[in-house]
């Protein structure tokens, strides 16, 4: 057996069941391992999509996935992705084939690369080891929750490895141990949550999953706490009757409001970083704020806290709830009850409609699809000015139906994003929202779409500009040529594609859409809707505040 062999063979024994890629030389026995070990492989059109997609997979399904690439190129080719799902901490086994003649025309430092862009590195040495290396960089992807780059030096991929080596090397991957918090830290907690009278909490990434969920809605409902998220969380508590949605630049008004008249802020595995505090606009003057996360450099990173707590989200909120407390009314009251009820939302926020007979305002045209695309729905949304609406006028049945690349802000991820998406949550109808630019940077995968057979929605909130560009610098009367393009017809890119396509600048053509949404949906439909570009979004007119 060779090395590549035995390296896709242990990607495949250590748990790994979706592989995502561009196929070259220097890949494509590693590959083909995989794929005889049992592990879908996924071929993307370009590598950049093929690292988002693993990457969003990983996210959505809680599995440890696995990009393979060429060497050189392929690598840069990926970098973006690599970067995005590395910032989120992302547990991904990047596969990069490596040359160790640097006058190789693909030679290029790949570990100097990695670095740069905040993932770990590792290496293939040698035949005999080559299993247990393979196995250690899962471990590493896993129990420390981050994007690792497996090198494959090709000079080792041709060696013999024993075949006795793959039984011998392989054992059941340990999981990840809650971190306990500490007693006194907990006694600490508990005498903040009963000293407050109006207590929000803020979940974040490290929040996601049914156990923390259940154990905050549980210590919420001891103290009268309001819910609320980060923008990654997104749905965790949907349907909950004192859930204000997500906090931060997407905030609706009275849920910026009633954050911001808090008296205690607790951030359970969220960063309360710049965008989920509005720049600490979010945080009142007297209100005090505590942080949990099982990551101790995490605490009080982004801003100073009155009380960081080390420790698993779920296993210190239900160690707090094991405090002797009696329940209290804290920031539930009936008034607070009637706003959320009936003014939370953005779609119930009232607005001048800014619909012409040529260009849809983008909030009519969010509304819409909010009601007409079944509920049972995950979204990948793409980065731009246009990124608020799809993300808070469209409604997500949980966290899992709610996937969003942005901690490194590239546009033209929202598409491989949501492939990723699809693929991990099978049963349920999937929605990239895309802008323009972003779309036509990740026109390429359209035929992954295709070719998977995905039944997929794409919507292309379109103002032929970079809008986010426009509204900033536009208003100081600089030129703007360079941000401003001619009308695109991206839904004839996409007939090329096998899609069914609609062009939509009334509501009026948007039914047209009803017929694919009951239908067999036999094959992807994408909206290219020509949005108003009036104005600059709310949320980006409120990031732009901060600098």
């Amino acid at each position: 057996m060779k090395v590549a062999e035995a390296v896709g063979r242990a990607l495949a024994a250590a748990g790994v069941d979706h592989a995502f890629g561009v196929v070259g030389s220097g890949n494509f026995h590693v590959t083909n391992a995989l794929i005889a070990s049992g592990v879908r492989f996924v071929a993307a059109r370009h590598e950049g999509g093929a690292a988002t997609m693993a990457d969003a997979y990983a996210r959505m399904s809680g599995r440890v996935t696995a990009l393979t690439v060429h060497q050189g190129p392929g690598l840069t080719n990926a970098l973006t992705g690599i970067a995005e799902a590395a910032k989120s901490r992302t547990p991904l086994v990047v596969l990069a084939p490596e040359v160790t003649e640097p006058r190789s025309n693909f030679y290029v430092d790949q570990e100097a690369l990695a670095r740069a862009v905040g993932a770990t590195t590792t290496r293939i040495t040698t035949a005999d080891s080559a299993v247990e290396q393979t196995y250690a960089a899962v471990r590493t992807a896993l129990i420390e929750r981050t994007t690792v780059l497996l090198q494959l030096p090709l000079p080792v991929q041709s060696l013999e490895t024993p075949d006795k080596a793959l039984a011998s090397a392989i054992a059941p991957l340990p999981t990840r141990e809650p971190i306990e918090p500490e007693e006194a830290d907990t006694a600490a907690l508990t005498e903040l949550l009963g000293e407050a009278r109006r207590p929000v909490f803020v979940a974040g990434r490290g929040a996601r999953g049914e156990s923390a969920r259940d154990a905050l809605i549980a210590l919420a409902d001891r103290y009268g706490a309001l819910l609320a998220t980060s923008a990654v969380a997104r749905g965790l508590f949907h349907g909950n009757p004192w859930s204000l949605d997500v906090s931060g630049g997407f905030a609706s008004p009275v849920a910026a409001e009633l954050i911001q008249g808090a008296d205690l802020i607790v951030g359970w595995g969220c960063a309360l970083n710049i965008w989920t505090m509005r720049h600490g606009r979010l945080i009142g003057p007297q209100a005090r704020v505590a942080q949990i996360d099982d990551d101790r450099s995490a605490l009080g990173r982004h801003r100073p806290v009155d009380l960081g707590v080390m420790g698993d989200v779920a296993l210190t909120a239900r160690r707090a709830l094991e405090k002797d407390a009696d329940a209290r009314q804290g920031y539930r009251t009936s008034a607070v009850g009637d706003s959320i009820a009936t003014r939370l939302r953005w779609r119930d926020v009232p607005y001048d409609d800014m619909s012409t007979r040529e260009r849809i305002d983008p909030r009519t045209l969010s509304i819409a699809l909010d009601d007409l695309l079944p509920a049972d729905r995950v979204i990948g949304v793409d980065s731009g000015n246009f990124m608020g609406y799809p993300s808070m006028y469209l409604s997500v049945p949980d966290e899992n139906g709610f996937c969003f690349t942005q901690a490194f802000q590239s546009i033209g991820l929202g598409l491989a994003t949501a492939i990723g998406a699809a693929l991990a949550q099978p049963d349920r109808i999937p929605v990239a929202a895309l802008g323009d630019g972003g779309a036509l940077m990740g026109a390429a995968e359209l035929d992954t779409v295709r070719r998977l057979g995905l039944p997929m929605v794409v919507i292309v909130y379109n103002d032929d500009a970079y809008g986010a560009e426009v509204h900033h610098f536009g208003p100081d009367g600089f030129p703007l040529d360079t941000v401003e393009f001619p009308p695109t017809d991206i839904a004839a890119l996409a007939q090329g594609y096998g899609f069914e396509t609609l062009t939509v600048r009334t509501l009026d053509d948007l039914k047209a859409a009803e017929s694919w949404v009951t239908g067999p949906r036999s094959s992807p439909l994408l909206i290219d809707a020509k949005v108003t570009r009036d104005r600059g979004a709310w949320w980006l007119e409120e990031a732009f505040r901060g600098h």
